[in-house]
């Protein structure tokens, strides 16, 4: 199974199973650049659950679209734990979702600090109840690689969040 193909079995099980719980989704991407929305919306029916996806590339828009607070990005950087949260939680503020993802990281081949190498990516899944955070150091596989790794993590990050989560009655 090629990761296009994984990407794709598990966007259409987000799909169904969002579907089935009345559950609307939202995205929120940096370096991915909409990778995880494309994924969802490739899937027949998931106009019905995704609600919006971000792609906040640069740090003023992760402000600006997501409410994150500048000084937060300067203290923490844009790639790290407290921004991938945030910017869940501020997109499930900035749509109608009951649940998002996020992802901020280093796909390379420049970008990388010290402390930060390519291939470090933060990921935030929020509901309107919780949120939390998963980080993966991936290395320098090359850019593209990074990307459809991270677009998996989010997408395993958003199946098993929904495991958990009750129907919405609309």
């Amino acid at each position: 199974m090629t990761t296009a193909d994984g990407i794709e079995a598990l966007a259409t099980q987000i799909v169904a199973r969002a579907t089935q719980l009345r559950v609307r989704i939202v995205t929120a991407e940096s370096c991915t650049g909409g990778l995880v929305a494309a994924a969802l919306t490739g899937i027949p029916g998931s106009s019905a659950v995704l609600d919006r996806g971000f792609v906040t590339y640069s740090n003023a828009a992760k402000s600006e679209m997501l409410g994150i607070p500048a000084s937060t990005i300067e203290a923490h950087g844009a790639v790290s734990q407290v921004v991938a949260k945030a910017m869940a939680r501020g997109s499930l503020a900035h749509s109608h979702a009951e649940i998002a993802v996020s992802i901020t990281g280093i796909a390379g081949p420049g970008g990388a600090t010290e402390t930060k190498p390519v291939g470090l990516v933060h990921f935030g899944c929020a509901t309107t109840s919780d949120a939390w955070h998963r980080e993966c150091r991936f290395g320098d596989l090359g850019r593209s690689e990074v990307r459809n790794a991270s677009v998996l993590v989010a997408l395993n990050m958003l199946f098993c969040a929904l495991d958990t989560m009750e129907p919405v009655s609309r």
